[in-house]
């Protein structure tokens, strides 16, 4: 069934082409309250402002290699933090190591996702997430 469009949703990447392909993609799915990051440090900042501010993001799209705060750094912060523990949190990666899904998996992870990939992929992949 998957999440109601209107959710609060924040895209982490360090590449703004990627960041811009990953909006277009929600776009078509129908959600509109996206706002995005250039990292993961950018992204906690934003975390912290909205939870701080009473309207909290309720899911988050991140790649995994990303400079000065990975994809799993920035997993391993919202895990730990009461304000996120339990949002739903989509990595995105380059590579389809199965020891990188380990990792992110026991870091309390929702969902994996390999690039490249479609607009169906993606989703499929929030569709299995439990929102």
């Amino acid at each position: 069934m998957g999440p109601n469009i209107g959710i609060k949703i924040l895209i982490v990447d360090d590449k703004l082409t990627m960041r811009k392909v990953i909006k277009n993609m929600l776009d078509e799915l129908g959600f509109k309250n996206i706002t995005l990051a250039n990292n993961g440090s950018e992204a906690w900042t934003l975390l912290e402002q909205a939870s701080s501010g009473g309207d909290p993001f309720e899911f988050i799209i991140s790649d995994w290699s990303m400079p000065e705060m990975s994809g799993l750094d920035l997993l391993n912060k919202v895990r730990d933090d009461d304000n996120y523990k339990t949002t739903p949190f989509l990595m995105i990666t380059a590579e389809a190591e199965q020891s990188n899904v380990l990792v992110a998996v026991k870091a309390g992870v929702s969902n994996f996702i390999v690039k490249p990939f479609t607009t169906d992929v993606l989703k499929e992949k929030i569709n299995k997430i439990n929102f």
